[in-house]
């Protein structure tokens, strides 16, 4: 008669589990993976710190000399001429974008959505808002009464708190969204507070009204267009620009 076991007994079952479970785990492991692959997938990459093939200057087909690249961040350095606004080639609607920026001491720039170019219109600013890039510290703009004028705010329309903020020199983190079927848009800043904001209807109208843009002919008229980046006449820096349609 065979004699049986008792410890394979044991063992089989054992081995037959643990192979059920690793399996299992390697399953999860690689719908953990294909979920962070489908995720990263959804972000088209802007400007990945080596071109500006995705970018080129505001009224030109090519990205102006002052724009350069270094220690793969986008550099603005002003030179005799303004106006060297750049867009992105691409028209975009219901998005989030994700960046960071600096200033040097005193800066000023700008970080805008909804641009429409038309020859009418020598500036992004003259069609598209904007989510203001500032030294609070050293900037008029960042004493101004309204407090619509700091860095991360809607620029002279909503306001965005001090305190989240870093001095010039120092690298912020901006993520702004957009989404025109909810009817809301929101920035947050080196990941604190999210300010939020209607984009059409009553309350934003009362927002243009109460701002610089009231009369503005051609300010957000239109819900797609194109980002851009302003030419302030100061040093700015851009980096790690991402965006994901909503």
């Amino acid at each position: 008669m065979m004699r049986i076991n008792k410890l394979s007994l044991f063992i089989l079952p054992l081995s037959l589990l643990m192979a059920c479970k690793n399996d299992m785990k390697d399953k999860k492991t690689d719908s953990a993976q294909s979920i962070q692959n489908s995720v990263e997938q959804d972000w088209e990459i802007l400007f990945d710190g080596t071109s500006y093939e995705n970018f080129r200057g505001y009224l030109s087909e090519d990205i102006f000399p002052e724009w350069t690249i270094t220690d793969k961040a986008m550099v603005f350095t002003p030179g005799n001429e303004n106006r060297k606004n750049i867009i992105t080639k691409k028209t975009y609607t219901n998005f989030i974008l994700s960046l960071e920026w600096k200033v040097e001491k005193g800066g000023n720039s700008g970080i805008f959505w909804s641009v429409i170019e038309d020859k009418q219109f020598p500036e992004p600013y003259d069609t598209g808002p904007e989510v203001q890039v500032l030294d609070n510290d050293n900037h008029a703009d960042g004493r101004h009464e309204s407090g619509t004028r700091t860095a991360g705010s809607i620029y002279d329309m909503v306001p965005y708190p001090k305190e989240d903020l870093n001095p010039a020199g120092e690298w912020n983190l901006c993520v702004l969204r957009i989404d025109h079927e909810a009817n809301e848009g929101s920035v947050t800043m080196n990941g604190k507070e999210t300010i939020t904001f209607p984009l059409h209807g009553v309350k934003w109208d009362r927002l243009v009204s109460d701002s610089k843009f009231k009369d503005w002919k051609g300010f957000r008229k239109q819900y797609t267009g194109h980002i851009g980046l302003q030419d302030h006449g100061d040093v700015v820096w851009y980096r790690d620009i991402k965006i994901k349609r909503l």
